[in-house]
C-alpha cells in the first residue's frame, strides 16, 4: 500500500517559486504622454515658487515660524512615540532595503533586471538632486535657527528641501511606477502618497523640519517619479549590458579544453571520408565463416600470430622449448 507524502505550507511555496514567471502580458512602459509632461511641468513651476517664496522671506517663512511655537510636540505628546518609529518609513537606509527586496524577488520572478534598475536610477536622482539643493541652498533648521523670522538660508545648513519626505515620496511611489496592473498602480499611488505626508508632517511634529522643507519635499520626489520615463533607454541598455557580461561568463566557465595544434614541421593531410572509404580495402569473407567485429588494438607495433615466438607461460611445469622455431622458417639441421 502506497501512501503520498504530505506536503508542507514550505513545499508549496517552493512549488510556486519553482512555476514559470507570471508577466502579464498587457504591462507596458510609462511613457512620456502630453498629460504627464503637463503635470511635470506643473510640479517644477511648484517647486520654483516655494524655493521664491522662501528667499523672499514671504507669508511662507512665516508661517515657519508659527508653526515652530506652536511646538506639535508638546501640544501632542501622546503621539509622540508612535511618530519616532513612524518616521523610519522615510529613511533612506530601511526603505531602501525593504523595497529592493520586494523588487529584487519581482526581478527574479520575471526574469528581468529592470525594476532593481529603476529603483537604483531613482535613488541616484534623488541623490544628486536633493543633495544639491540642500548643500547649495544651505538652510539651518528649527533646532539651530539664528534669527526670529529670517528665512535662515545659506548658512551651511542641509535642511531644505526634506530628505525623509523626497525619500519617501521616491521610495515607496517606485512601487506604484511599476505596478503591473492599472488598479495596483492606483492603490500603491494612494498608499505612496498618504505614506509620504505622514512622513512629512512627522518631521514637522518632532520639530526636524520647517513646513516649506516638507512642502519642497514632496515637489522634488514627485519631480523624479515624473521624470523617470526618460530613463527607461537607459535602464534598458544597463540591462542588455549586464545580461550579456553574464552570459560571457557562462560561456566562457563551460567553455571546453582547446584542442593541441599539430607538431611544427609534420605536413597533415586531411582527406575528405569518401577517398578513405574508397581506400580501404575489405577482404572477402568465406561462406561458410561469420564475419568478426572488428577488433580494436592498442596503439603501438603489432605482429602477425605467424611471426610471435613461442613462450611458455610463467611457472609452467614443462621445459623451455628451446627447438620451436616461428611458422614460416626452416629449422637448423641438426648436428
Amino acid at each position: 500500500m502506497r501512501t503520498e507524502r504530505s506536503h508542507t505550507r514550505l513545499d508549496r511555496v517552493f512549488a510556486r517559486l519553482d512555476r514559470e514567471p507570471e508577466r502579464p502580458a498587457h504591462v507596458g512602459m510609462p511613457r512620456m504622454s502630453r498629460h504627464r509632461i503637463v503635470l511635470l511641468g506643473a510640479t517644477l513651476a511648484f517647486y520654483a515658487a516655494i524655493v521664491w517664496a522662501v528667499v523672499a522671506t514671504s507669508w511662507l517663512v512665516r508661517l515657519d515660524w508659527q508653526v515652530m511655537f506652536f511646538r506639535p510636540y508638546q501640544q501632542w505628546p501622546e503621539l509622540h512615540a508612535f511618530v519616532d518609529y513612524y518616521v523610519v518609513l522615510g529613511q533612506r537606509g530601511p526603505t531602501a532595503v525593504m523595497v529592493a527586496a520586494w523588487l529584487g524577488w519581482r526581478s527574479w520572478r520575471q526574469h528581468t533586471l529592470r525594476p532593481l534598475l529603476a529603483l537604483g536610477v531613482s535613488l541616484l536622482l534623488l541623490n544628486v538632486t536633493v543633495g544639491a539643493a540642500k548643500y547649495g541652498m544651505g538652510r539651518l533648521g528649527p533646532h539651530y535657527a539664528t534669527e526670529i523670522g529670517s528665512n535662515e538660508m545659506w548658512l551651511g545648513g542641509d535642511i531644505f528641501p526634506s530628505g525623509h519626505t523626497a525619500n519617501a515620496v521616491v521610495t515607496w511611489g517606485i512601487l506604484a511606477y511599476l505596478a503591473s496592473t492599472p488598479r495596483a498602480r492606483r492603490w500603491l499611488s494612494a498608499l505612496s502618497a498618504v505614506t509620504s505626508l505622514g512622513v512629512g508632517l512627522s518631521t514637522v511634529y518632532i520639530g526636524t523640519h520647517w513646513l516649506s522643507d516638507v512642502l519642497l519635499g514632496w515637489a522634488a520626489g514627485l519631480l523624479i517619479l515624473l521624470a523617470l520615463p526618460w530613463f527607461e533607454p537607459l535602464i534598458a541598455r544597463a540591462e542588455a549590458r549586464i545580461l550579456a557580461v553574464r552570459d560571457r561568463l557562462r560561456d566562457r566557465r563551460g567553455a571546453k579544453a582547446p584542442v593541441p595544434a599539430p607538431a611544427a614541421g609534420r605536413p597533415v593531410v586531411v582527406r575528405p571520408l569518401t577517398e578513405r572509404a574508397a581506400d580501404t580495402v575489405h577482404e572477402p569473407v568465406p561462406a561458410g565463416r561469420a564475419a568478426r567485429s572488428p577488433v580494436y588494438l592498442a596503439p603501438g607495433p603489432h605482429t602477425s600470430r605467424a611471426e610471435r615466438s613461442p613462450v611458455t607461460p610463467v611457472g609452467s611445469r614443462r621445459p623451455q622449448h628451446t627447438d620451436r622455431h616461428p611458422r614460416g622458417t626452416t629449422p637448423a639441421p641438426r648436428p
